[in-house]
């Protein structure tokens, strides 16, 4: 236990390290910065997953996979960010924004960039934490052919539905992690026009 939470440790320095690294990348354009941005993010993502796969020590689950997915954990995580999809969508157009502009993925025929933008500053403590937690408290789900059953799909998206009724600090008040989605989303609109900076949602877990 004592090694486990020193690799985290280790693992929570070094990230913070590349989010200085971020700060300090050299651009006035998000297409001057986006290259540089997105090697440095991938970094970040080795040492976070990293981190997570050993505090899980789940033995099916060597790696973060996304498409084609069979493993528990992954299957897991990716019918997660399905159902948080759904919810930063719906958010992004009651904002009045386009959901297939977006300003770090680049965009793409087809490709909701907004949207996965946006995801972004929620995966971590709306599906991760969910996701971790259940299977820390051996919570059963079953798989048939790499894919949820329907009692298992239905179990974890009430969590997330659960989840996002949940509160997390925000802007010095207390909000339901749903009506934060929300506010970023009219923030970023806010922002586009030219009324506000915007600032992402960083969420304590």
């Amino acid at each position: 236990e004592r090694e486990l939470f020193e690799n985290a440790r280790e693992a929570a320095f070094r990230i913070q390290e590349i989010a200085r690294q971020i700060a300090m990348l050299p651009g006035e354009t998000m297409d001057g910065l986006r290259e540089g941005l997105l090697s440095l993010e991938a970094r970040a993502a080795r040492e976070y997953w990293d981190a997570c796969r050993q505090l899980l020590a789940e033995p099916t689950w060597q790696s973060r996979e996304t498409r084609g997915a069979t493993d528990l954990v992954n299957v897991l995580l990716n019918y997660g960010y399905g159902c948080l999809y759904g919810k930063i969508e719906q958010a992004v157009l009651l904002a009045g924004l386009d959901p297939y502009a977006g300003y770090v993925h680049t965009d793409r025929s087809g490709k909701p960039s907004l949207v996965l933008d946006l995801i972004e500053e929620f995966r971590q403590p709306v599906v991760d934490r969910t996701v971790f937690a259940l299977l820390r408290l051996g919570v059963s789900f079953t798989l048939e052919e790499g894919r949820l059953d329907p009692a298992s799909r239905r179990r974890l998206a009430e969590k997330v539905e659960e989840r996002l009724d949940g509160t997390a600090p925000h802007e010095g008040k207390h909000h339901k992690l749903r009506s934060i989605v929300q506010m970023q989303a009219r923030r970023v609109a806010t922002t586009v026009r030219g009324e506000a900076t915007y600032r992402p949602f960083v969420s304590p877990w």
